[in-house]
């Protein structure tokens, strides 16, 4: 198969030339050829030449007049130009052989076959040639076209020893599946089951990157459930897989809570590309295992899951190694609040809860709706409606109330500083006493948002804080 006009870019005849002057062989490899039959724009392209991958990328660098935009990864034995908005990655072609306890592999100089007999599946595996003389030919030696056509996910080698050499692969694996809608070859998911205690060799932040990629999938739930099936789930989520499974008592049940976060994680995943929201999502009933209880009048409860899960996240982030800042309190808040629109609605909507709500969720109001919105995954079509309905309410007094775009940015108008000075008292529980009930009178509509008021209510209220202190 020749491929040169799916190769229309100058810069692939130009890296051909300088290889042909140097007498090397090169292609263009891995992703960039297979999305080439996917009809996936690309802009990171990896280059393998039949010896050192770094003197290649230097005289193209230097043909290109963009030697400044060389960077050079000696120990990897890699190097990478820039040119123009293309990512322009070269390596020399390799053989790898790894130890038991590590996926860093030994690597050997070695041929075209060999470096693609490393790759971890079949449609990665496939070359295309930039020399002069065989310009557009493809090198498919595992079918990986036929596989694609297939939609098939599939190591080129024995699947056991993929897996176990570089156990990453196996996160790959379910990755792919779930970005592009294929299917995991049967022996290839069979040898991840076989492989998945190996994942312990790998750090939690590759393992991240690739549960991140999963997430933003158009379906995530796709790829959680292959981690659930292969047994990888219980390894590096343990919280997550909490969720799993359904309890029976005096004929009561409830709903399996893993696949309902799942369901509601494909819903959020519909409507929004907030790569955040969907972890919040995925974490929204994490505090159901440790607040399951049996009422004999009610059946299953889960009082305060949300504010169990909210305290969880920050521990969990931690565990995982997710990034312990601002993300992090924007999941644990939304979390924390997942519940609130639904109660607000089916309260009857009242000025108070959705003045609460507005600057509880602040900037996050519709992030939360979104998640709130989606959680609606019930089997009975009239407790759908009913709940859809307390929504469209919600949504329409939440537009009605006057000072709701004021209240998304809440700031207390009573200072501290202010309180202190005009009563000439230091700083006490006494402060917090004032600024609260200044809150509460602007949640229920006693006073408008806005200072003079505010000023004037915490100066009539003052007496019941002040010298009131334990």
């Amino acid at each position: 198969m020749n491929l040169a006009s799916s190769l229309k870019h100058p810069v692939f005849r130009h890296i051909g030339q300088v290889a042909d002057a140097m007498g090397r062989e090169v292609y263009v490899v891995g992703g960039y050829v297979r999305d080439i039959f996917l009809d996936r724009p690309s802009v990171d392209i990896d280059f393998v030449t039949v010896g050192s991958g770094i003197e290649l990328a230097t005289a193209v660098a230097e043909s290109l007049g963009r030697a400044k935009h060389l960077a050079v990864y000696a120990s990897y034995g890699t190097a990478q130009v820039r040119h123009g908005d293309l990512e322009l990655e070269f390596v020399g072609a390799r053989r790898e052989s790894y130890s038991r306890e590590s996926r860093n592999p030994i690597v050997e100089d070695g041929t075209l076959e060999d470096d693609q007999n490393r790759r971890d599946f079949t449609i990665n595996a496939m070359a295309i040639c930039l020399n002069e003389g065989r310009f557009g030919e493809l090198v498919d030696p595992f079918g990986g076209v036929a596989d694609i056509e297939a939609r098939i996910i599939r190591t080129p080698l024995d699947p056991d020893i993929t897996f176990s050499d570089d156990p990453l692969r196996m996160m790959r694996a379910i990755r792919f599946a779930t970005q592009l809608g294929f299917r995991i070859h049967p022996e290839t998911l069979e040898a991840i089951s076989r492989n998945s205690g190996r994942i312990e060799i790998i750090t939690k932040e590759r393992i991240n990157d690739e549960l991140s990629k999963i997430i933003r999938s158009p379906r995530p739930s796709v790829g959680f459930k292959l981690l659930d099936r292969t047994g990888l789930l219980d390894r590096i989520f343990p919280a997550l897989a909490k969720l799993k499974g359904v309890e029976i008592q005096d004929g009561k049940g409830h709903k399996d809570n893993f696949n309902h976060t799942l369901q509601v994680l494909d819903n959020v995943a519909a409507k929004s590309d907030n790569e955040w929201l969907r972890w919040a999502t995925l974490l929204h009933d994490i505090g159901k295992p440790a607040t399951k209880r049996y009422d004999n009048r009610l059946g299953w409860t889960f009082h305060n899951h949300n504010y169990v899960g909210e305290k969880m996240i920050p521990g969990i982030f931690r565990q995982m190694k997710l990034p312990m800042n601002e993300k992090m309190k924007y999941v644990a808040k939304i979390v924390g609040l997942h519940m609130r629109p639904q109660s607000v609605g089916e309260s009857g909507v009242s000025d108070s809860g959705v003045r609460r709500l507005i600057t509880d969720a602040g900037p996050d109001l519709e992030d939360l709706m979104t998640l709130a919105e989606a959680d609606i995954t019930s089997k009975n079509p009239a407790k759908v409606r009913r709940q859809l309905d307390g929504f469209t309410r919600l949504r329409e007094r939440m537009a009605q109330i006057n000072d709701a775009d004021e209240l998304r940015n809440w700031k207390n108008p009573v200072n501290g500083n202010e309180l202190m000075e005009h009563f000439g008292l230091p700083a006490g529980r006494w402060i917090q006493g004032i600024k609260k009930a200044v809150k509460e009178a602007v949640m229920e509509g006693t006073i408008p948002y806005d200072h003079d008021a505010a000023w004037t209510y915490a100066l009539s209220i003052a007496d019941n804080y002040i010298g009131k202190e334990e």
